[in-house]
């Protein structure tokens, strides 16, 4: 059980966990409305991807040191995932929204042309997932999250 001696990896896996929980008590704060979902959806604040990459990043730099190929590894996976994060994804989440209006637009459309007798609404349409990417912000915040994990876990160790 070698993996489990892995402190960078242990660092980021918890990142991951806390970033995606902590959402839940942070949208609570912001809108008064508890929604426990989100710890196993994607996008929110913080990011738990950011956080998880950043915390590896740490991590290794720590370990490491930061003139380390791994350090370097790291570091650009981590460039890479949050500019996904904010890009891809986010995106991908504004396309999905267009589409759901749409579909949401053509079933109006097909419910005043004809009669669909005794189905309910939900067999009508599935809608696409919204809430892919983050807003830098979130991303950003994911990744302090993520940093300041890593220094803590390595403070305790």
């Amino acid at each position: 059980m070698e993996i489990f001696n892995n402190t960078p990896l242990m660092i980021a896996l918890f990142a991951v966990i806390f970033a995606q929980v902590i959402k839940i008590p942070i949208q609570f704060i912001a809108i008064r409305k508890l929604n426990v979902g989100l710890a196993f959806s994607t996008g929110g604040m913080p990011s738990s991807h950011s956080a998880a990459v950043a915390a590896l990043t740490t991590a290794v730099g720590i370990e490491h040191g930061l003139d380390s190929h791994f350090f370097a590894i790291a570091c650009v996976l981590s460039i890479i995932v949050m500019y996904d994060a904010t890009g891809v994804r986010r995106q991908a989440g504004q396309h999905a929204t267009l589409l759901n209006q749409l579909v949401k637009d053509f079933q109006r459309f097909v419910d005043d042309a004809k009669d669909w007798p005794n189905k309910k609404e939900v067999e009508k349409q599935k809608e696409l997932k919204e809430l892919l990417g983050h807003q830098p912000v979130e991303v950003f915040f994911g990744a302090v999250t993520g940093i300041l994990l890593a220094i803590l876990a390595y403070g305790i160790i």
